[in-house]
């Protein structure tokens, strides 16, 4: 399929071998709960979670561990945000563009660039509205953009 901004094909990427607990992890599901719960209230998103829990740690998924993602272990102790990680990161190249574009008025990639992370945006906030993550009446304010990040 093709990537969604640009003429290029995509990258095949990589699979995740068949889901079982390797015998030689130290760790057991209810340890790896109280591990996502530690970073999350330390304020770590749920990517950073894993990654951690990957690099200093050694758990290679925390799904065949606890048979539940990290959002899921999240959600059941109410330390999930409000807005899905993925539309937060949007949010932030937005913001970060539009300072960009302010500085630099005669860039016009880059404004393009403005069009098509807010046109990403409507197209996740849309999916997200469908699946019930977002409710039916929320709307990206532009004018109050760094509101969402705090």
């Amino acid at each position: 399929m093709a990537r969604m901004h640009s003429r290029r094909k995509g990258q095949s990427g990589s699979k995740k071998p068949v889901a079982k607990v390797p015998g030689w992890s130290p760790f057991k599901d209810k340890e790896v709960e109280k591990l996502v719960v530690k970073y999350a209230r330390a304020g770590k998103s749920a990517s950073e979670i894993g990654m951690i829990l990957r690099d200093a740690y050694g758990i290679t998924s925390v799904r065949t561990l606890t048979q539940k993602k990290i959002t899921m272990i999240l959600t059941e102790n109410d330390l999930l945000k409000k807005l899905p990680e993925d539309l937060l990161a949007l949010i932030q190249k937005l913001i970060n563009v539009k300072q960009h574009v302010e500085q630099n008025k005669h860039d016009t990639s880059a404004s393009r660039g403005v069009i098509l992370t807010t046109s990403k945006i409507r197209r996740l906030t849309k999916y997200y509205k469908h699946t019930g993550k977002l409710p039916q009446d929320w709307q990206l304010d532009m004018d109050r953009l760094k509101m969402y990040l705090e």
